[in-house]
């Protein structure tokens, strides 16, 4: 069981820290890799301000296919060329995108989505998919959410077998 009491007197970074400890509680006591990104996405969305989404695209078939999320629902499939999640993909590099609407490229899932950041999930120089976050507050994302993202999913590269829900 999850206890997020006293959540809202934490600093960004206490919030940030919290994170990693709960994300780290539950890959190391789930084997199932769509529970743990299913959790992962949830305890994202409720320790992170000001989200309208939060979760993961994994690669199939040479596309980028909708995972587990929090929020409404989204784009099902998304090409590798395409968007803020294909640039990520493409680039291999974290995105952080102050106004998605100054993206160019960028597929709007959700209107109401302004600015976004997204972490490509590398592992043994594979990317498997990406983490990527939407807000609906424009320049929303922090350089400090940005490296704690790349930590948390360096976690998730610890635990999880990306084989196993991905097709490359």
């Amino acid at each position: 069981m999850f206890k997020l009491d006293g959540i809202e007197k934490m600093s960004e970074k206490q919030k940030l820290n919290y994170l990693l400890l709960m994300v780290e509680g539950q890959l190391s006591s789930e084997k199932d890799t769509l529970a743990n990104l299913s959790n992962v996405s949830a305890l994202i969305n409720i320790l992170i301000d000001k989200l309208n989404w939060a979760g993961f695209y994994l690669i199939k078939d040479n596309e980028l296919v909708l995972g587990p999320f929090q929020g409404l629902p989204a784009c099902n499939r998304i090409k590798l060329s395409s968007g803020v999640c294909g640039n990520a993909v493409t680039t291999r590099k974290i995105q952080l995108v102050p106004n998605v609407h100054e993206f160019p490229g960028h597929i709007a899932c959700d209107n109401a989505s302004n600015s976004e950041l997204v972490i490509p999930i590398i592992k043994d120089n594979i990317v498997y998919g990406v983490l990527d976050l939407d807000s609906p507050e424009i320049d929303r994302f922090t350089q400090l959410e940005a490296e704690y993202m790349e930590k948390l999913v360096e976690k998730l590269n610890k635990y999880i077998d990306w084989n196993e829900v991905t097709r490359i």
